[in-house]
C-alpha cells in the first residue's frame, strides 16, 4: 500500500531544503524509510508476504545508497538526518 498524500506532503514539508525541494537526497530517503515502515507494520501482520518482503529488501539498499551519497556530499546533513530518523548507523 503506498503512502496517503497527507503523510508524503508532511514529510516533504519537514525534510526539504528550500521551498521546490521535493526530490532532494532528504527528502527521498525520508520518504523510503517511511515506506519501510509502513512494510514493516505490514509483516507483523502478514509474516509469508514474500514478494513485499523482495520490494522491503530493494528499498532498504536504495535508501543505504542514497544515505551513502548524503554522506560523501554533506555530512553535516547526513548526521542531522540520522539523528531525526532514528536509524542506526
Amino acid at each position: 500500500m503506498p503512502l496517503t498524500k497527507e503523510v508524503k506532503k508532511s514529510t516533504i514539508e519537514r525534510f526539504k531544503q528550500h521551498t521546490t525541494d521535493t526530490g532532494g537526497p532528504a527528502v527521498q530517503i525520508a520518504l523510503i524509510t517511511e515506506r519501510i515502515n509502513q512494510l514493516t507494520g505490514h509483516f507483523k501482520m502478514h509474516g509469508k508476504d514474500y514478494g513485499s518482503r523482495q520490494g522491503l529488501l530493494k528499498l532498504v539498499g536504495s535508501r543505504r545508497r542514497l544515505l551513502n551519497y548524503l554522506r560523501t556530499v554533506d555530512r553535516d546533513k547526513y548526521r542531522s538526518l540520522i539523528d531525526e530518523l532514528k536509524l542506526r548507523r
